[in-house]
């Protein structure tokens, strides 16, 4: 295909789907998605291969609708017609948790299907436990909408709809998220249509096999640049109630076939509490992982993502067997690349970067207002320190790997009887090093209630902070505390008008000996 027109069509389809994506992000009534972008939107052929992704938007939810919008594909292949909308929030087809709802709009020009436009949002609310990590398996923690038609020929399905607003707290708020996703699905269906006209095409489908193809064979070459072996790495890290969790990768570089294979033989097994993490959503950070060392500046897709492998022991923690509770399953899913970037620090020194807070603190609170209506925040969450770079400093108060950021707490206190009494840098939590760890953050508030209010906080790192790398210091380890005592459990608090709660989030690792 003629280069220049390839990048034409390319730039095309990247501003669609990004305008889709912030449309979305406009329009959704939960702050988790408006204010911070945890959300990821895609376009697909007809084969159900994701050809592009939004410019906006978290790897966990990115990578994982990948896999999700290929299976839903396969599922109903030859059911769909015109107007159908397919939903799902199966955690092990999806993003790996029950908040994480997948859309995908099919596109249809005429009765011919052209390809799928979908998207993966968190809702505020799903029923059952909460975002913490308390529930004793998945039935307990929500709502499970099997892989359905949330629209039928574009009728809603009334009794799918009458299902989910029985079964959450906020129906308004989340019916209105699914709005935004429908909405912007079918908006972006027309301009891809009116891309086919302009450029006289029937499909996209001979455009998506070039885009796939290119930027399949530009990562294989870059692996096969690689020295080949065999590189290891390892993770330690506490979640809520103690547990240390480890996690261990083998990063297998077969540059003649051009591929990686990334096994976490040795991990952690099942832990009881809802920190379980799915293979698609391990799949993600791992393939992210790679990636951003790799060849980050190449078109995310189908074809990128195809040369990395990963496999990992059935029923460990890093690869959830039903019954597992998965509702905080970020807790140890945002730690799946630290193993990965150590294992290539022995290959690409120069390209990865020490350790980090890990997971971002997610805090849920639920309790009445003073007229006596209930409320439920959506999750917010608070970063701590960016491990440090080979030559520049970790950023502050920023999390990798994910791309969500916090909710202004201006939000939070505007929609929610809660007051923020502190927000601010933790200044030297991030290691020492030739280039330093980031810092944490410091994060106070309290409630304006005369009731009790329950608290779902889920933080790690408490008893240790991240490991620097190639002579960096570690960061300094976190801090939980409510009316000034030190807190670490997995379930929901019941809390007293008056609790004052602190959070002091890690600092990331220092890189390189001072």
């Amino acid at each position: 295909m003629d280069g220049i027109e390839l990048e034409i069509l390319w730039s095309n389809l990247i501003g669609i789907v990004s305008e889709q994506a912030k449309a979305l992000q406009r329009i959704a009534f939960s702050p988790i998605v408006r204010e911070a972008g945890d959300l990821a939107s895609g376009l697909f052929d007809a084969r159900g291969r994701m050809v592009a992704q939004a410019n906006t938007g978290t790897p966990g939810h990115i990578n994982s609708l990948a896999a999700a919008g290929e299976s839903l594909h396969k599922l109903f292949e030859g059911r769909l017609v015109p107007g159908d909308v397919v939903i799902t929030n199966d955690p092990w087809m999806s993003a790996g948790h029950f908040f994480d709802i997948t859309v995908l709009c099919p596109i249809f020009r005429g009765e011919q299907l052209v390809g799928y436009i979908g998207s993966t949002i968190h809702h505020t609310d799903i029923g059952g436990y909460g975002i913490g990590a308390g529930a004793r398996d998945i039935h307990e923690e929500g709502l499970w909408i099997p892989p359905s038609k949330l629209y039928e020929a574009g009728e809603p399905n009334a009794l799918l709809h009458e299902i989910i607003g029985r079964n959450v707290r906020t129906p308004d708020n989340v019916f209105g998220d699914l709005a935004a996703q429908v909405s912007g699905g079918r908006a972006g269906g027309e301009q891809l249509i009116a891309l086919c006209r302009r450029h006289d095409l029937q499909d996209i489908e001979h455009v998506a096999d070039e885009i796939i193809t290119r930027s399949e064979a530009a990562t294989r070459r870059a692996i096969r640049a690689l020295p080949a072996g065999v590189w290891h790495g390892d993770c330690s890290f506490d979640v809520p109630g103690g547990d240390v969790i480890e996690l261990k990768a083998a990063v297998h570089i077969d540059n003649e076939a051009g591929e990686v294979l990334i096994d976490f033989a040795g991990s952690s097994g099942a832990s009881p509490l809802g920190i379980n993490v799915v293979m698609n959503y391990t799949h993600a950070y791992a393939t992210f992982a790679v990636r951003s060392c790799l060849n980050p500046e190449q078109p995310n897709n189908h074809g990128s993502l195809a040369p990395i492998k990963v496999t990992a022991p059935e029923g460990s923690i890093v690869n959830a067997a039903y019954p597992s509770p998965l509702n905080a399953r970020h807790v140890v899913g945002m730690f799946v690349p630290m193993p990965i970037l150590k294992a290539l620090h022995q290959v690409m020194p120069e390209r990865v970067l020490a350790e980090g807070s890990g997971a971002v603190w997610t805090m849920q609170i639920q309790g009445r207002h003073a007229d006596g209506k209930a409320f439920t925040s959506s999750m917010f969450n608070y970063s701590g320190g960016m491990g440090a770079r080979a030559t520049k400093p970790g950023p502050s108060a920023t999390c990798y790997p994910t791309g969500v950021a916090a909710v202004p707490v201006e939000i939070l206190e505007a929609a929610l009887p809660i007051v923020f009494d502190r927000r601010e840098l933790r200044r030297g939590s991030g290691g020492r090093g030739r280039s330093a760890g980031g810092d944490g953050q410091v994060i106070a508030f309290h409630m304006r209630t005369d009731q009790p209010w329950l608290l779902n906080a889920v933080p790690s790192r408490l008893d240790r902070g991240p490991d620097g790398l190639a002579g960096g210091e570690a960061g300094a380890a976190g801090r939980f505390l409510v009316n000034g005592a030190p807190v670490s459990q997995a379930g929901k608090m019941t809390m007293k008008p008056g609790d004052h709660v602190v959070l002091e989030t890690p600092g990331g690792g220092g890189f390189g000996a001072i």
